[in-house]
């Protein structure tokens, strides 16, 4: 019914559909999850220095540098403590939320990736965030 296909697709002509095109970029499954970890990292570094979790934000970073081979870029943020205290409640609750989703994705990658060291610390992050959450929850119902 069908006419059999006669000529090789455009990947095979071109020779890219083995990994043997030298112009494009390979990189393994592990290197992937390296980038797309460093990334996650580097989001949750981003809300962890916005909501003033300085201790928390360096242990972020020295993770973010340990998989890039780079210190990440941070604005310069006035040293608050790791108090999280950022003044307006809704903001900080909007925070605290994508920095738990942020954290929770990274810990995915880091358990794909079987970087215990990586997903200790989005665990921990998560559990930070979960129970900041908790309290300002707590502290609206009243």
């Amino acid at each position: 019914m069908y006419e059999p296909i006669r000529t090789k697709s455009v990947v095979h002509r071109l020779g890219t559909g083995h990994g043997d095109h030298p112009d494009y970029p390979h990189s393994s499954r592990g290197e992937a999850l390296d980038i797309q970890l460093a990334g996650h990292l580097a989001a949750l570094l981003a809300v962890t220095d916005e909501l003033g979790l300085v201790e928390s934000a360096e242990r972020i970073a020295g993770q973010v540098a340990r998989l890039r081979g780079e210190q990440p870029a941070r604005l310069p943020h006035a040293p608050t403590g790791d108090t999280g205290d950022t003044g307006d409640t809704g903001d900080t609750v909007s925070l605290h939320q994508r920095a738990h989703d942020l954290a929770a994705r990274a810990l995915l990658v880091a358990a794909s990736r079987a970087d215990t060291t990586a997903a200790i610390l989005a665990a921990e992050r998560m559990d930070a965030h979960a129970a900041a959450l908790g309290s300002v929850g707590m502290a609206g119902a009243h």
